[in-house]
Parts: C-alpha cells; structure tokens; sequence
C-alpha cells in the first residue's frame, strides 16, 4: 500500500495573487475535494458507456470465499432514527436502512452489547444505548431482509476499548471467580433472550479489542478465565455459532502472535481470532495480512477484520468534532473522497482475503449526524435518545471521558450516507469487489504542496499541482496561489513572524478544487538528518545502555513523529536507558540555543534530560513524557560557544514498559 496524506479542500472566497520569490523546499500529499464534477481544464477523460453507473471504480478481488462475510456494524440505528433520521435509497426516497445495506451487498450485521447502558433513573448512556433488548430489535430488521447478525459482547455498561474496560457496575468488587459465575450467568439469559426473540447469530464475540486488559482484569490468567466462562456460555446456547475473540494494534510487531500463545496456553474455546484495522493508526495492508494469516497457519483459527472504515469528507455535520478531520495527525493514505472511501474498503478486503480470512466489517457506516438547527436542539436528541456517542448521564459510569466530552456523533465523516441518509456510492463496493466496476474518470483530489523554509529565507511558491483522479491517474496543472493564508498573514511576511504552519488556498482556472498549500517556517538548524526522515542516520551516535531497551529504533509513523513520518521510537519491557547525540563542527563562534521535540508515557521514575557540550562545559534541560501526542520541547537557551563544534544530544531512563518518540532535534543560532 503507498503511503500517502490526505487533507481536505472546502471552498473559499478570497483574493488570489502572485508573486513572492522563495528557496524552494517541496514535499507531496495530497488534498480532497470536497464536491468534484467536470472540471474545465480540459483533463476529464470521457464518460463510461455502462448501463448503470456504480460512481465508483472498484477493482475485483480475485479468490474470496463463498460464505465471506461483507459486514456493517449498525449499532447505532435505532436511536438514530428515533431522533429523526430518515435512510434513504440513492434517489433520495425513504427507505429501511436493511434493505439498502442488503442491495449494496452486506450480508452480515454487527451488534455491540452493553450490560446496563442506563443510569438509576433509566437515561441512556448513549452511543446507541446497546444493551441486548435494543440489539433484538435491530437484529430482527436485519433477519427481516435476509441478512446474519453477529454480537459483540463489551462486558461492559459502555465503550470497551484498548485504554478502558470497565466491569459492569453490577460486577464492582466481585473476586474473578465470582465475576466469571455472574458473567456466565448473563451471556447465557442475553442469549436465551436472543434465540426466544427468533434470532440465530452466526457469530458471538467475547469482550472488544481486549489487548491486556478486560472486564476491569488486567492479567492474563483472569482475563482468560473470564474469556473461558463467556465461551461457555455461548456453546450451551447457540452450539452452531462461531466465537471469535477481538484485539487491536496489527502493527506491533509479534503482539498478535503473543495474544494467540497465551489464548492456545489457557485452552480458551474460539473459533476466530479478529481484528481491528483503521489505516490511520495501524501499518499497512501487507502487515496486516501478514498477522492474521501467521494466525490461521500457526493456530489453526479463522481470522477476519471486525472493524474498518475511512474518511470520504472532512467536513462535519453536528456539532461535534470528528475523530479524523484536517487536522488530525495520522496515516491518511486514500483522499478523504467517496472513492478514496470505496478504496480503503476494496483493499481491505483484499488484504484480509489474501490472509485466508473469512470477513470484513465496516464500523457505523450509518452514524450520521441527527436533525437539528443547532447545538441545542441536536444536544436535546443526544441525551433523549442516546444517538451521540455519549450523553451526559454517561459520568456515573465514565466520568473522566463520556462524563467530560459527551456528545454528537464524530463518525459522521466516515459514514457510507451523506449527511441526508442517502447512501455514498461507496457503499457499493460490498457487491462490487466481486466483478470490479469502472465508472467516469473526473478530478478526485488535489495533491498538497508542502513549503519548508528557514527564519529570514526566501521561499518561491509552486507553479503546478497535481490533481488525482478517481481511476488513479494524475496531471499537473497550473495553480495561482492566494496572496494571504487563511488567516489573514501576507505570505512574503510568513520567514519574519517566527516558527508556524501556515495554510494558503489557490485556484485552478476553470475548476472548482481547491488547491492548498502548507507553509512551514522552521529555525535554522546546523543538525543533520534532525528528524530522522534520510535513510542514512550515521551522525547520529545512539547507544543503547546495557541493552537494556527493548525497541530503541527510527519507527515511520506519522502519528508519532512530530513533523515528516519518522521519529526515534523507544518502549522497553525492562527499564529505559540510551542516549542519542550528535557532533556538529564548522560552527561560528557565538551564542546557539539547541531543542527537541518528545513524548510518550508510563514513564515511572523518569531521568530525562537534553544536553549540549561546547568547549568542555556541559549544559542540560530537564524534560518529561505524559501521554501521546502530548508533546514537550525542552529548550537549552543559550550555549556560548569560542570554538567550532557542539554535540549535542538527549539521554532518557524510566521504568519499564516506558515509552515515546524523539523527532525535530535543532541546533539554531541565537539571533542578536
């Protein structure tokens, strides 16, 4: 899978010039667009001649098994439109919800199950409110139109995740044996429930995306031992259905492999190992099928993705914030497009059946956001109906998150309807990954030119862009950039306003995408390689003390490094203690100041410092970590230097399962 950003474009009013000359730093992505159509630049190829047009081009994926679950987790629906959504077809005409997702090939539904998502007074937790008797009456509006059902047991009273999983209220203090008997106890009446109501699950999961922790356990012996009760119950039920355990995190090398021992050590019963797979966080493609089928070969278990989804917008519909907008720094390697959506999907499924594996799930696809003409009246269906991911009544039972940050919903830019429940044309390639579909070649996306320049250059503004279309191919055209940023700044004033990002819109005549450029005016820096982005890091002398670091390596990841995609990357399973530093020479004498950029977390007992020698006297910052992307940039001010070289470097000890990343090391003088 290639690598590569995305960010969206929206239209915007302002006055556009030229002019500026600059040196020159250009990096490539790539930015959406938000409505695309006929663009007038002459380089729409011509429209396909096909009795009906899917919109999208979707490749076939060659050898997926009959039975392949093509699956939606809906969990959400009925609380959407109790608050008023509408589900319509692609004409725009009201229609169920289950018969679309049946005609655009889902056949499998996912359900989340909650074990009292209600406070004392009966007010929903919201993100659905999914306790089992909601989950009943979505499952039989699925069975309804021929479509399976699988249920994904939280044990929890709301969101189980990797950083929480709570026990239900009514499990408080109970020892694990005596959680593991209540446990037992309510799968079974759930399920009793679920098979009077006339439902048969083809699929039952125990606990989500149980990586270490699970139902308030944090040891693997207890966590199995619960994972083994639940197990049992589902086979005293429903014998036929397949249990399929849930973790997360594909890109940590041999974590899958460990979760798999453990599972086969402690003889828990499953039939499929599942996985989570959002390309913003997790690696690539290749690992993942790489993991999951190192899974089916060496256990012998059935793998599938559980969860997966993708941007086709970054606009936002309520009056919430979405989890992956402009702004959010990760891996975004498809255009935030109906069809980079459709591609997202597509390769998924490629991936997972080039593994050996048996499905794959989009997660909410329907979460859009709820009628409403502004934050009040949305905030009133919210807490009524529990259709925002949290509501307030939520604190009794999460009070430092749900209780905080409650809310509408922040998938609804990932969701596979349009903002009024029409369905995208993505949401198609669950029938079309079987034959392929080619659809008209139209602009899809714009490429994001990226402008690195020092305090006090010059910098020259790019002639051309590139433009993506959605059959892959790309052509340069000329751009003409605005004279100002989006806030307001004068670009040839951007080198004296000191260190920032900057965001410039441009025009391409003729069309309506919006080309965007970021600015970036950054500290003269003496450091070589001083984000670890060249290939070649032999000026940096990193040692790792007694080898007693676990993982201490330059990682690609853009949601770790600061800037670019590469950051020192460190996590120990025993203590923490390296230094990285580097000698620069054939400097003027004078005044430098040196910096980083770090963080990270679970640093107990943290000794960490940066440093610089110049001639013979040692200078340091104290430094820290407190948790991800949270990020400190401990600053020595001022080193006199009479000589010409510096090193300059970090030394960081902690405890074990300490972890973080280094990036953006600068040596800069101190201007006078």
């Amino acid at each position: 899978m290639k690598k590569t950003t995305f960010i969206t474009h929206f239209k915007r009013t302002s006055a556009f010039a030229t002019g500026v000359t600059l040196v020159l730093c250009l990096a490539i992505t790539f930015v959406s667009c938000s409505s695309v159509g006929a663009a007038g630049n002459g380089v729409v190829g011509d429209t396909v001649d096909m009795a009906e047009d899917p919109g999208i081009f979707c490749e076939k994926v060659d050898g997926i098994p009959s039975g392949f679950y093509f699956g939606a987790d809906v969990s959400s629906v009925l609380a959407l439109e109790k608050s008023g959504v509408v589900f319509k077809d692609k004409n725009g005409n009201p229609e169920d919800i289950f018969k679309t997702l049946k005609k655009n090939g889902v056949n499998c539904v996912r359900l989340r199950v909650w074990n009292n998502p209600f406070d004392d007074d009966g007010n929903g937790f919201g993100g659905g409110n999914n306790d089992i008797a909601t989950d009943i009456e979505i499952a039989k509006r699925a069975k309804a139109q021929g479509i399976d059902v699988y249920l994904d047991f939280h044990y929890s009273d709301f969101w189980a995740d990797p950083s929480k999983q709570a026990a239900p209220r009514a499990w408080k203090g109970l020892s694990v044996d005596d959680k593991a008997t209540a446990l037992y106890d309510y799968t079974v009446a759930s399920l009793k429930a679920v098979k009077k109501a006339g439902i048969t699950p083809v699929i039952l999961q125990i606990g989500n995306e149980t990586t270490g922790t699970f139902c308030g356990e944090n040891n693997w012996i207890q966590i199995t031992k619960l994972f083994s009760a639940a197990s049992k119950a589902m086979r005293e039920v429903f014998p036929k259905a397949k249990i399929a355990v849930h973790f997360t995190n594909p890109e940590k090398s041999g974590e899958y492999n460990r979760y798999a021992m453990i599972l086969n050590r402690y003889k828990v019963d499953y039939d499929i190992f599942a996985s989570s797979y959002y390309p913003y966080w997790h690696g690539t493609l290749e690992n993942l099928t790489s993991e999951l089928k190192n899974i089916k070969e060496t256990f012998g278990k059935e793998v599938m993705c559980a969860e997966t989804s993708y941007v086709h917008t970054y606009e936002n519909a309520d009056m919430t914030g979405n989890t992956i907008s402009e702004e959010t720094v990760c891996d975004k390697p498809y255009p935030a497009t109906v069809q980079g959506q459709a591609n997202e999907v597509r390769d998924v499924i490629a991936a997972v059946t080039a593994a050996g594996g048996i499905g794959v799930f989009y997660w909410e696809p329907a979460w859009i956001s709820v009628p409403g003409n502004n934050y009040e009246e949305q905030f009133a269906l919210w807490e009524k109906y529990g259709s925002g991911w949290a509501s307030s009544y939520a604190s009794v039972y999460d009070p430092e998150d749900a209780g905080v940050y409650y809310g509408g919903s922040s998938w609804d830019n990932q969701a596979m309807f349009d903002f009024d429940g029409k369905p995208l044309d993505s949401l198609s390639v669950f029938r079309l990954v079987k034959t392929g579909s080619v659809t008209s070649v139209r602009p899809d996306a714009v490429e994001l030119s990226v402008v690195k320049v020092r305090l006090k250059d010059s910098f020259t503004l790019p002639p051309e862009v590139s433009v993506l279309y959605n059959d892959g191919s790309k052509k340069s055209v000329s751009v003409e950039w605005s004279g100002t940023t989006r806030t307001g700044e004068k670009l040839e004033e951007l080198p004296f306003m000191g260190p920032a990002v900057y965001f410039v819109d441009g025009k391409i005549d003729g069309s309506d995408i919006i080309p965007v450029l970021q600015v970036q005016v950054v500290e003269k820096n003496y450091i070589d390689n001083p984000s670890f982005e060249e290939k070649d890091i032999s000026m940096w002398c990193l040692n790792n003390n007694g080898n007693v670091t676990t993982e201490l390596y330059v990682q690609e990841k853009l949601s770790d490094a600061y800037s670019g995609s590469k950051a020192l990357h460190f996590w120990s399973s025993n203590n923490v203690d390296f230094t990285v530093e580097q000698t620069v020479q054939k400097l003027e004498p004078g005044k430098y100041k040196f910096s980083i950029a770090i963080h990270g977390g679970d640093a107990k007992d943290a000794d960490m410092k940066i440093y610089a020698i110049a001639d013979g006297k040692r200078y340091e910052a104290v430094t820290k970590v407190d948790g991800w992307r949270n990020f400190f940039f401990p600053c020595i001010d001022e080193i006199t230097l009479s000589g010409s070289e510096i090193t300059v470097g970090a030394s960081i000890k902690c405890g074990k399962n300490g972890w973080g990343s280094l990036d953006d090391f600068v040596l800069a003088p101190v201007e006078e």
